[in-house]
């Protein structure tokens, strides 16, 4: 790497979960580094060396070119050396805990993606409106049987979601809870209120062996849903997975819980904090809830640019399998590189006043559900979920303030509100 290398102290903080629990320390470090190293090299003690990859337009360019940027052969979110060793040590030398979609490489990654894929299309969601609206209207019931006061993130917006995407997946409803502990596990394992009971978050291999416990875990929970699938297919995702070929074969079991986890865990909790966000953001506009009651037709909008605010995943780590021209700089074959996602939906280059929050915003080009061939699989119900909660709470939300301080989770991966206090009245 023979390009311009950007301040340790500087960059060093965006290595740190807990920077995450503090948003305006993000975008100030993240800022800077559009302006000052918009492309340059992260070198972190206990860290092989990554590009960091702050502007929207380099994060499209990388992220539509699958074929040289790989997902799987190095770990695809950030850990450290010692980290990835010890993910090799539970594998037998994959880099890779998981083997999900998300880490998946050509042309493995189109066959397992066409596993559930046309379940997740736009027409098919569309015909899940009314259940889907029927259960967002039960949530907007439950919110204001609990007025004047709630925490919004813990009771609203992290249940919802988690009961739309679990129905459709056919876990049942006492099983909840679990999937629920196990995302935050798995995403939060830094968060020390959200962490796995017990861990250790001085030891810097905690993230490996959590990653590990909740691997084997949701092994324990669906294998026997697995079998009971392939004996007696039910309308329902776990058993499209359970009964998934792959080039005419089985999948592969590691791969096959993977997938699993990530529709139980991602299919729930990006949606989750985009959702929290949008109620942090109207307890401190008044005059944003005013407008999306006088006017629901924006609510699509608002919709659109919490998602841009909020960007939950912060962060994807890919690697160079061959040399690549990019911002007049080569990214060297075997380099590493890490696409922010929450810098990219601040540039500046790409969005007009983008520290505002404008639900009229148009267009609104945001990544939040990433970009190219890897784009979240789950965004056309995400969405509908989101309106159908907003179409059913704003019209009876008549006021709404904050009753404390919100705050963020503690992750470098996926990060959004865990506390979002309200004081609130409803119609």
């Amino acid at each position: 790497m023979d390009t311009l290398r950007i301040p340790t102290e500087l960059v060093a903080p965006v290595f740190n979960p807990a920077t995450f629990g503090r948003r305006g320390a993000v975008h100030d470090i993240f800022t800077r580094l559009r302006r000052d190293y918009p492309l340059s090299v992260a070198e972190v003690p206990g860290y092989d060396p990554h590009w960091i990859v702050t502007k929207y337009a380099d994060l499209r360019e990388i992220s539509r070119r699958d074929d040289i940027f790989h997902g799987g052969e190095r770990s695809k979110t950030l850990i450290s050396q010692a980290g990835e060793a010890l993910v090799k040590k539970y594998t037998g030398g994959q880099s890779n805990i998981w083997r999900s979609l998300v880490q998946l490489d050509p042309p493995e990654h189109g066959a397992y993606r066409a596993v559930v894929a046309p379940s997740f299309m736009p027409d098919k969601i569309a015909q899940m409106k009314d259940s889907v609206h029927a259960i967002a209207k039960t949530y907007v019931d439950r919110l204001a049987d609990m007025a004047p006061s709630c925490d919004f993130a813990h009771d609203i917006a992290f249940m919802y979601p988690l009961k739309v995407v679990l129905d459709l997946m056919g876990v049942p409803e006492a099983d909840h809870p679990r999937m629920l502990r196990l995302t935050q596990w798995l995403f939060s394992y830094a968060d020390p209120d959200l962490k796995r009971p017990g861990s250790d978050l001085t030891n810097p291999d905690e993230i490996t062996k959590t990653w590990n416990i909740v691997f084997n875990e949701f092994k324990d929970f669906y294998s026997p849903i697995i079998a009971d699938r392939r004996k007696a297919p039910k309308p329902d995702i776990a058993s499209l997975i359970a009964n998934g070929r792959i080039f005419g074969n089985e999948m592969e079991e590691r791969a096959m819980i993977s997938y699993f986890a990530i529709v139980s865990t991602a299919g729930h909790d990006t949606t989750a904090a985009t959702t929290a966000t949008g109620m942090w953001v109207l307890a401190e506009q008044p005059a944003l809830l005013a407008r999306l009651k006088a006017d629901p037709a924006l609510i699509p909008g608002f919709v659109e640019e919490t998602i841009r605010w909020a960007s939950p995943v912060q962060q994807f780590v890919r690697s160079a399998t061959e040399d690549y021209e990019i911002r007049g700089r080569t990214i060297r074959k075997g380099d590493l590189v890490y696409l922010s996602y929450v810098s990219a939906n601040r540039d500046e280059e790409q969005f007009e006043n983008a520290f505002t929050f404008d639900p009229t915003r148009s267009p609104n080009r945001h990544i939040g559900f990433g970009y190219g061939a890897h784009i979240c699989l789950g965004q056309h119900l995400a969405r509908l979920e989101m309106r159908a909660l907003w179409e059913a709470l704003i019209p009876r939300l008549q006021s709404v303030e904050l009753a404390g301080e919100p705050q963020l989770t503690e992750s470098e991966f996926v990060c959004g509100p865990k506390l979002v206090p309200i004081r609130f009245a409803m119609q």
